[in-house]
């Protein structure tokens, strides 16, 4: 779960534990450098089209392998959230878009990746063409009533403040 460092990544020299801020973390007996054990930025999109039918995904990787979830995935370096969340909307399932509003920031932890930060938007589906990558097994566009059980808490509180204000 996230990185466990026992020497610095800058100096390769031994770290050792210490309080910095409040809270225990491994520091860097000679150049200084503070494992901060930061979340991941992580972008997840409830693209929605002119029907009010929403994208949902089928994935094909862990976690949540052979389960249904929103499109999303990992804020790139020099990338925004925006940019991220249309690039991973069009990059898994071929759909393009336009955000229409962000749905809030939430904190999860996971066993894969430590803690994640994800920011959910609502998209405006302008293009429905569907063309998976390696990451879905399916998607498709169905009505709310017709989503199926979604095992991802965040995904699931997406959803609902996306069509809070429709």
């Amino acid at each position: 779960m996230g990185n466990t460092f026992k020497f610095c990544p800058l100096c390769k020299y031994s770290l050792r534990r210490n309080k910095v801020d409040g809270r225990e973390r491994s520091i860097c007996r000679k150049c200084g450098w503070i494992d901060y054990k930061n979340p991941l930025p992580v972008v997840v999109c409830a693209a929605i089209n002119d029907r009010g039918k929403i994208l949902i995904t089928k994935r094909n990787l862990e976690p949540g392998y052979n389960k249904w979830a929103l499109p999303g995935g990992f804020v790139e370096t020099k990338e925004t959230p925006e940019k991220a969340c249309l690039r991973e909307l069009k990059e898994e399932t071929g759909v393009k878009g336009q955000i229409n509003r962000l749905t809030g920031v939430y904190v999860q932890k996971t066993k894969e990746y430590g803690s994640i930060l994800i920011i959910g938007y609502v998209v405006r589906a302008s293009d429905e063409s569907i063309f998976l990558n390696g990451e879905l097994k399916e998607a498709i566009f169905v009505n709310r009533e017709d989503i199926p059980h979604i095992p991802f808490l965040t995904h699931r509180k997406i959803i609902e403040e996306a069509y809070k204000k429709m």
